[in-house]
């Protein structure tokens, strides 16, 4: 578990160390109350350290899962109402999925604009509505304001004496930073001789208003008479994409809240109207959307290859076009017992559930490929269709249920373990165990039906062929090949 809270950048290391007490006391009243007077049936330890004076990383390094009464989820809202409003504490984030699979915020839309003054806006009005959703917390609008900073415009004034912006800025940096006026040789080390005013006239803002600018034709001007200076805040980092300025608005989900569905509400109906209240601003989905939607993809074209060779493997021996999608029908039932087994396990479907779909495709083919295999032989040896695919069920009965029920059982363990190192991986155990469970009673009865009806349609189709010749035979005025 890990809190970091952000303060404005600049701030002072007693302020920040402040800040870093106050969230220490939050924790500890939260296992206190918790515990009572025995912390480590939560809490292994504490880390804390301060980052560039103005960010704070409180890390609490909980006992496992199974060995507390609460999630890492319940653990950092409790944390969170703890800490409450903080003065001068700009942002205060949480992230209780240390340990497991990340790819990024659940909520993370990036905003593109080049007029930054638009996209700030843009940022600060979708972050806005994201409070209008349940369940959403640490709300981030993607701006990190750095140091504050003076702004110089040069007047008219100044630019009928012949300033310009790079001159003027060269002689303000030289005043107060200082020029390089030669460098001497000292034993190993060079040492720079730098000419800059005397620091007492360096210290304050005041001696900024009273600086004197040399012109190029040798005068001198007070500054505020050749550029208006105006104060302002500097951003920490700047982010482009195709020479546009981008910023990401992010959000955390709670428990039981699913990102994807607060993202595709968002996509439907506030995006679009950021879109039509600033003309030029675009978006993209980034983070755990973004990923999701590059591995789904890229495991529906994997998944589209499997298939194909699965029908080449299977046509090959059996020495068919048609059998092998019989064979391959039972995949959708398999699919249709993956979801029936996540509703009843009180599973979404995730990522992680569709890979375990994917092997689902190749173990819920044995069954029917099994049966089919068996309904042909019989059928090779002088059985009709109806009887040969009836005693291949019969046959291969025991075989196909205790195949299946073996795989279900020696994923149960899986699927009912609780810890949090393997709940990452019980949506796929689900969508294995059940999948092959409810495919093989549809297997059972579907596969013999779609079996005969495949008979009856060959039947069919090679009496109309049949049919077709004896008519262009009794007619001598069309040869062979049925052309007038």
């Amino acid at each position: 578990m890990v809190a970091v809270g952000t303060l404005p950048f600049g701030v002072s290391i007693d302020e920040t160390a402040q800040i870093k007490h106050s969230m220490e006391t939050a924790l500890d009243n939260v296992i206190n109350e918790e515990t009572g007077d025995k912390p480590s049936k939560l809490r292994r330890g504490v880390v804390t350290y301060i980052r560039d004076t103005h960010q704070i990383w409180v890390v609490a390094l909980l006992v496992p899962s199974d060995k507390r009464d609460m999630n890492a989820t319940q653990f950092a809202d409790k944390w969170r109402d703890k800490i409450g409003y903080i003065a001068g504490l700009k942002s205060l984030t949480f992230d209780s999925t240390a340990g497991g699979p990340r790819g990024g915020k659940p909520v993370d839309v990036q905003l593109s604009h080049r007029d930054i003054r638009v996209l700030e806006m843009a940022a600060e009005d979708l972050a806005e509505k994201l409070k209008d959703y349940e369940g959403i917390t640490d709300i981030e609008d993607g701006f990190a304001t750095g140091k504050p900073q003076f702004n110089f415009k040069i007047k008219p004034q100044g630019l009928s004496l012949g300033l310009t912006a790079s001159e003027l800025g060269r002689q303000i940096r030289t005043k107060f930073w200082g020029a390089e006026a030669l460098r001497q040789q000292r034993g190993r080390d060079m040492i720079r001789v730098m000419v800059r005013l005397p620091l007492e006239e360096r210290v304050s803002e005041y001696d900024i208003e009273q600086l004197l600018i040399r012109t190029p034709s040798g005068g001198e001007i007070p500054l505020f008479q050749a550029a208006e200076v105006t104060k302002g805040i500097s951003y920490s980092f700047i982010s482009r994409t195709d020479g546009k300025r981008t910023v990401n608005v992010t959000a955390e989900t709670q428990r039981g809240v699913i990102g994807g569905e607060v993202v595709a509400s968002l996509k439907k109906k506030e995006l679009p109207e950021l879109i039509n209240k600033y003309p030029g601003l675009t978006f993209s989905l980034e983070g755990a959307s973004k990923r999701g939607k590059e591995s789904v993809d890229s495991l529906m074209a994997g998944f589209m290859v499997a298939l194909l060779i699965m029908y080449v493997l299977i046509a090959i021996p059996f020495n068919s076009y048609i059998q092998p999608m019989m064979v391959l029908s039972a995949i959708p039932f398999g699919f249709v017992g993956a979801m029936i087994g996540h509703i009843i396990m009180g599973y979404n479907i995730s990522l992680i559930s569709m890979m375990g779909l994917v092997a689902l495709s190749g173990v819920v083919v044995n069954d029917s490929l099994v049966l089919i295999y068996t309904a042909n032989k019989y059928q090779t040896e002088g059985s009709d269709p109806e009887k040969a695919v009836c005693d291949a069920g019969i046959r291969r009965f025991r075989p196909i249920v205790l195949t299946s029920l073996t795989t279900f059982l020696g994923l149960t363990p899986m699927i009912c373990e609780t810890s949090m190192q393997a709940r990452f991986l019980i949506p796929m155990a689900i969508s294995l165990g059940f999948g092959v469970l409810f495919a093989t009673v549809i297997i059972l009865l579907m596969i013999p039906a779609f079996y005969v009806i495949t008979d009856d349609v060959k039947s069919l189709f090679t009496e109309i062929v049949n049919d077709v010749k004896k008519i262009i035979g009794s007619h001598p005025e069309y040869d062979d090949k049925g052309r007038g």
